[in-house]
């Protein structure tokens, strides 16, 4: 790859990986935020996103959203287990996508693709790229000896 396909990248994996952390982090802050009133308004899939509404359920789906952009964030951010984050976020984004779709509506002003989708596509890119190569911390992470030792784990952390 050229140094510019690298630069760009490195780019989207940084702003991609601010945008994730400062979604989460600013929940997991806030005492206050809670998934409930967005599950509550799902227009489609409304029997999955109640199940999540349940009082017994929805602490989970609360600790589970904000840690999980947390994280995702921070893996992007130092470029380390970029293309578990990847999984993780591109699932999260269908997640977010599927309770505003009235189909082949999604939202006010978008037909079919709305910003979910392309952060989706976003991941995708990013896991096949192996994004946290370029100038993250995937190549320090996969000469680690437990990589060494279980070389499955370099797929996913290094």
């Amino acid at each position: 790859m050229t140094h510019i396909q690298n630069v760009s990248i490195f780019l989207l994996r940084i702003s991609l990986g601010w945008y994730m952390f400062y979604a989460g982090i600013t929940k997991v802050l806030n005492p206050e935020w809670s998934a409930a009133g967005f599950l509550k308004g799902a227009k489609a899939f409304k029997g999955l996103f109640s199940f999540f509404l349940q009082p017994e359920i929805l602490p989970i789906v609360n600790f589970l959203n904000a840690w999980g952009l947390t994280a995702i964030g921070v893996a992007l951010l130092l470029g380390v287990g970029v293309r578990l984050a990847s999984v993780f976020g591109g699932a999260l984004m269908m997640l977010y996508y599927l309770p505003i779709l009235e189909f082949p509506y999604v939202g006010q002003y978008a037909f079919l693709v709305d910003e979910h989708i392309v952060y989706a596509l976003v991941f995708v890119l990013l896991f096949v790229f192996r994004a946290g190569r370029f100038w993250g911390l995937e190549t320090w992470c996969s000469n680690l000896p437990v990589c060494s030792r279980y070389p499955k784990l370099r797929n996913w952390i290094g």
